[in-house]
C-alpha cells in the first residue's frame, strides 16, 4: 500500500469548504506519517483535470456537504477508474438526501422523526404543509451537513424564515418534529460497529459552533443502559446496510428519556478534524488517528462491475408439432 500515490481531495464547492480543508490536511499529514506519497488536491472547477494531472492511484475523500458527499465526485472517480474512500455513488446520494433516506429507513422499520420536505417554490405553502406537525420543530437543509442552516423553530411566525434559510443550501428544507433527548452517534468502519458516543451540547442542538469551536462534552460510551446501546448499534448497522454504505459512516440518533430512540441521519463522509466524532470513537477503541486513516485507505475501491460474456448457447433439436 505504501507504494500507491494517494490524492487527498479537500475543499470543495459548498458552505463546508473550510471544514473540509481542515479534515483533508489532518488526513494528509497522518498518511505522510505512515509513509504514503500524498498529493493534496483542492476540489473545485476542473477537478477531473487536477486528478488526472496528479497521477494518483487512489483518492482519499476529505469532502463534506454538497458536491463532495452526495455522489457527484464519486461518480467522476468511477468514470475515471480511480478507487476512492467512503460510500459509492448511490449510497452517497441517498444518505445526503434526507427525504429519500427517511423513506428507506421507514421501509426497514427504523424509527425516524415525522416531517416533510419543502422546496424554495413552496415557501408560500409552508404553513399548509406543516399542518399538525406542531412545535418545536427542526428545520435544516434537505441535502447538507455540519448543522449549517439548521434552526429550532418554536412558533409559526418563525417557520417560513427558517425554511427560507435552509433552502439557501440546495433548494430544499427538511422540517422534522423536535425530539428531546440525548444525542448519540454510532460509528461504523468496514461494515462493523466501531463504537458509540453521546454528545452533551449546551444548546438545544449540536450546532455548527458547538461542533467546531468547542463547548460540547462527550461520553464514551453513552450514558445509557448496555441493552439500549446495543439496540442503537443494531439500528445503525441496519441503516448503513439499507443505504448500501461502505467504508466509514456515522449514524446520528436522539434517545428520549421516555420512548424509543429515533434515527436522524447517516453521514457517509464523517468529519476527520481533531474535534470530530469518528476519531474520538476510534481512539476509545485504541485506534490512533493515523491507523484510522490507514484503515480507511485500505477500504478504498470502485463499484465498477465488468460486463460478463453471455454463456455459450448450444443448439438442440426442437420437436415438431403436428396439428391434428
Amino acid at each position: 500500500m505504501n507504494q500507491r500515490r494517494v490524492g487527498v481531495l479537500l475543499g470543495g464547492w459548498g458552505e463546508e469548504k473550510d471544514i473540509s480543508v481542515k479534515t483533508g490536511e489532518a488526513i494528509a499529514t497522518a498518511l505522510e506519517k505512515k509513509g504514503h506519497a500524498v498529493t493534496r488536491i483542492l476540489a473545485g472547477s476542473g477537478l477531473d483535470q487536477a486528478v488526472r494531472g496528479a497521477g494518483i492511484d487512489v483518492a482519499f475523500l476529505a469532502l463534506h456537504g454538497r458536491m463532495g458527499e452526495d455522489g457527484k465526485v464519486q461518480g467522476l472517480l468511477e468514470v475515471m477508474g480511480v478507487p476512492y474512500t467512503g460510500s459509492g455513488v448511490l449510497a452517497s446520494a441517498l444518505a445526503m438526501n434526507k427525504g429519500f433516506a427517511k423513506k428507506l429507513f421507514r421501509q426497514h422499520n427504523l424509527a425516524t422523526p415525522a416531517g416533510y420536505v419543502a422546496s424554495t417554490a413552496q415557501l408560500d405553502q409552508v404553513e399548509e404543509l406543516h399542518c399538525d406537525l406542531g412545535f418545536p420543530c427542526v428545520v435544516k437543509p434537505s441535502s447538507g451537513g455540519s448543522s449549517v442552516g439548521l434552526t429550532v423553530v418554536h412558533t409559526l411566525e418563525q417557520l417560513r424564515p427558517a425554511v427560507a434559510l435552509a433552502c439557501r443550501y440546495g433548494g430544499e428544507a427538511m422540517v422534522e418534529r423536535y425530539v428531546k433527548g440525548k444525542e448519540v452517534t454510532v460509528a461504523i468502519l468496514g461494515g462493523e460497529i466501531l463504537g458509540s458516543c453521546e454528545i452533551a451540547s449546551p444548546g438545544a442542538t449540536f450546532d455548527f459552533t458547538t461542533k467546531y469551536e468547542g463547548g460540547a462534552r462527550y461520553h464514551l460510551p453513552p450514558r445509557l443502559p448496555p441493552t439500549r446501546i446495543s439496540n442503537l448499534e443494531t439500528m445503525a448497522l441496519t441503516a448503513y446496510r439499507a443505504l448500501g454504505c461502505r467504508g466509514a459512516a456515522r449514524i446520528d440518533f436522539i434517545c428520549p428519556d421516555v420512548g424509543n430512540e429515533v434515527l436522524l441521519e447517516v453521514n457517509t463522509l464523517p468529519g476527520m478534524t481533531p474535534t470530530s466524532l469518528l476519531p474520538k470513537i476510534a481512539k476509545q477503541r485504541g485506534l490512533s488517528f493515523e491507523d484510522l486513516c490507514e484503515k480507511l485507505l485500505a477500504l478504498a475501491t470502485t463499484e465498477t462491475v465488468d460486463v460478463q460474456p453471455l454463456p455459450a448457447v448450444t443448439e438442440r433439436a426442437v420437436p415438431s408439432r403436428h396439428v391434428g
